[in-house]
């Protein structure tokens, strides 16, 4: 999976767009960046708090108030920045394929439906990047740090981690094949709805739905088996965090495990949407070039 994922080519692509406009792109990726790295904080700082309030000490609460404001501007003033970033690149971008599909002598129907698929490579930058970077860098971060609190937690998590990575190479090439069949499809449909048959409307809506059926039924399976690892790691971090050390850790560092653990797996969940979308925009960027 990954040696197709890794191809690119010609003009309309993630890579393509990115390199048109790299400082744009850039900055708002340093921006999820910073914002990320906040959030990797939380746990961490509200265990603090919570050591602190036992001892009668406010400081951790301090910093946990000045965390929580110092993440709502940011985070702020990065939304502000991506909508007119991606609403002027998705503009331009959409000019330069509808142009060039004039030039190939493309229907109207293929042109009409690869500008739709166009603005999913756009979305891709401004919706799912910052939740990509969410994700990566909550996992990496949250591995890091519950390696320095107990190490058997650590590589409970880990192990979730491998059986996710394991499904999506499994199963990548698959999906793949599905979706090039689903846009096949797609790009019939406005000379299908300018026939006056029924018929022929009614099954193209049912070749769609046929290939949609069998990207769900994939997806389910991984989710199914992910979902399985998720609730063992989530069942095992309790005893681990308790019984797994010499000594009883202190009630904020036993609060901050579980909120870790219990991130962690959300966001090991949510990889598998991110996978599925750089598989389908793969194919969406080679059927437009």
């Amino acid at each position: 999976m990954l040696a197709w994922l890794a191809r690119t080519n010609a003009l309309f692509s993630l890579t393509a767009i990115y390199r048109r406009y790299p400082f744009r792109i850039s900055l708002t990726m340093l921006l999820v960046v910073f914002e990320s790295l906040l959030d990797l904080l939380f746990p961490l700082v509200i265990g603090w708090a919570v050591n602190d309030l036992v001892k009668g000490e406010y400081h951790g609460l301090a910093m946990l108030g000045g965390l929580g404001l110092t993440s709502l501007l940011m985070g702020s003033a990065r939304r502000f920045y991506d909508t007119r970033v991606y609403s002027g690149i998705y503009s331009d971008t959409a000019s330069k394929m509808v142009s060039n599909g004039r030039k190939k002598g493309l229907s109207v129907s293929k042109i009409s439906a690869r500008s739709s698929l166009l603005t999913e490579l756009v979305e891709f930058f401004e919706h799912s990047i910052p939740g990509i970077f969410l994700s990566l860098i909550g996992v990496v971060g949250t591995l890091a740090i519950i390696a320095t609190l107990n190490i058997e937690i650590f590589f409970a998590c880990l192990g979730l981690l491998l059986l996710m990575i394991a499904m999506y190479l499994i199963t990548g090439e698959k999906q793949y094949q599905y979706h090039t069949q689903y846009n096949q499809i797609l790009e019939q449909r406005v000379d299908i709805l300018t026939q006056r048959t029924n018929t022929a409307v009614r099954s193209h809506f049912l070749k769609l739905m046929r290939w949609n059926v069998k990207l769900s039924d994939v997806e389910t399976l991984n989710f199914g088996v992910i979902w399985f690892g998720t609730i063992s790691l989530l069942v095992a971090t309790p005893l681990l965090a308790i019984n797994g050390t010499d000594s009883v850790p202190e009630v904020g560092t036993i609060l901050a495990i579980l909120i870790y653990v219990y991130d962690y797996s959300e966001k090991v969940v949510a990889l598998p949407f991110f996978i599925q979308q750089l598989i389908r925009l793969k194919e969406i960027s080679n059927r437009m070039n």
